[in-house]
């Protein structure tokens, strides 16, 4: 099986770069804490262990390293384990525009399954790891066990609602209530990994928010100061702190 899979990776996805997810201390599916945020729920225990074939194999990724390239080859998903990923497209003027920013438990890549090809292009934002998911398998198994499948529908689902979000933020919000609902959006993702709500480190540039939430550079920064006089958060470089919650969601509602 992973003979067959290695032939379909592309040359930058080559077995030298990967971490077998066989070896006798890796964490497998069962252990890892991101398993509520990448399985489904309904997996029974008889089944797991051939879910678990599912990871082919993990990626290192060193900052600025990409994942896959526009108009690579598709042929696998990728569970990020850890770290920090962003997604972008090349507009017609061949300006890079940001389209997201992906965090462990979240799957990237499946904007390849219609056309076989990715349309994007993701890059590490800090050193990260991603497990190595091939869609053939996940067809697969997904003809066997119908949770992989009903997760990978769901997923798809969730992928339309952010992207009708991100459409209602950029054509319906102020500057000041996309800059608060993308603070309360990583606020939540935080959380639901079992980090603080309100005190975090972003690993995106300010250029890089704004390219994401349609602003330039110097409003971007020019909120985030105004933010933070006005007690709603505290701002020292990447760091972040949320002070008043409640006061961003006002604001994201006015």
């Amino acid at each position: 099986m992973q003979t067959a899979t290695i032939t379909r990776l592309s040359p930058r996805q080559s077995p030298a770069t990967m971490q077998p997810a066989s070896g006798k201390h890796e964490t497998n599916c069962t252990s890892c804490n991101l398993r509520e945020l990448c399985l489904p729920k309904q997996i029974v225990d008889s089944d797991m262990a051939r879910v678990e074939q599912l990871v082919f194999a993990r990626r290192r990724l060193k900052r600025g390293d990409f994942l896959f390239k526009a108009g690579d080859e598709f042929n696998s998903l990728y569970a990020i384990r850890s770290g920090f990923l962003k997604t972008t497209v090349l507009n017609a003027d061949g300006r890079e525009q940001v389209t997201g920013f992906q965090m462990g438990g979240e799957l990237l890549g499946l904007d390849g399954i219609g056309g076989g090809r990715y349309n994007g292009n993701a890059v590490a934002l800090e050193d990260s790891e991603v497990c190595v998911l091939p869609f053939a398998l996940i067809e697969e198994l997904g003809r066997e066990i119908p949770a992989i499948q009903r997760n990978l529908h769901s997923v798809l689902s969730r992928e339309i609602v952010r992207d009708h979000g991100v459409m209602m933020l950029l054509g319906s919000m102020s500057a000041e209530e996309r800059l608060a609902a993308f603070l309360l959006n990583l606020s939540r993702r935080f959380t639901a990994r079992g980090y603080s709500a309100s005190d975090f480190h972003l690993r995106m540039t300010r250029e890089e928010i704004g390219s994401y939430l349609g602003l330039k550079l110097e409003t971007v920064s020019r909120l985030f100061s105004r933010f933070h006089a006005d007690g709603l958060i505290e701002v020292q470089q990447k760091h972040v702190r949320i002070l008043d919650i409640p006061g961003l969601e006002a604001l994201r509602r006015n």
